[in-house]
């Protein structure tokens, strides 16, 4: 069904059917409902703590012994925020954030190539948001000190992480 169609399809229905219609929409799929509970009672604070608070999980667990170390999961709720439409100051937190605690892992466990080639797409990822959304002032420092840290731990792709950092120089 195309737009087009959908709209005058909802345009030719009284208001109380098209009610109960977003009604059984709320009930059936849980991303409508996620989606007006977001809408009518965002807590945006709260999501990014609890995904911060997963995150850390995944890579330094409470109740197993062994990480998982997915990154996967950190772009999930990235991606995830991005269209509930929570605000791009918390998501970008969220971006860097998700690097510091995977920078934090490789520090104590020894990781493979392919980690540090996802870390160099989250940081050229978080860079172009940050330039994006004009978040240059508030989170350099942040950006500079993850390049350092990886510096320091001699990643793989450094000169590639050299290149994202000085796009946000140029910024």
């Amino acid at each position: 069904m195309s737009k087009k169609a959908l709209k005058n399809y909802l345009s030719s229905l009284p208001k109380k059917e098209l009610e109960i219609q977003l009604l059984d929409l709320y009930n059936r799929f849980p991303a409508v409902k996620e989606y007006y509970d977001f809408i009518f009672n965002p807590k945006e604070e709260k999501r990014i703590q609890e995904a911060k608070v997963k995150i850390s999980n995944e890579f330094f667990p409470i109740r197993r012994k062994k990480p998982r170390a997915r990154r996967s999961l950190a772009q999930k709720y990235i991606k995830h925020f991005i269209v509930l439409g929570v605000n791009p100051f918390l998501i970008a937190d969220l971006m860097l954030y998700a690097i510091e605690i995977c920078q934090s892992f490789s520090e104590e466990k020894n990781v493979n190539d392919v980690f540090y080639r996802s870390m160099l797409r989250s940081y050229q990822q978080v860079i172009q948001y940050v330039v994006y959304h004009q978040f240059m002032a508030d989170y350099s420092v942040r950006i500079e000190k993850i390049y350092t840290t990886a510096t320091a731990q001699n990643w793989s792709y450094l000169e590639d992480f050299s290149v994202a950092l000085a796009e946000i120089k140029e910024a």
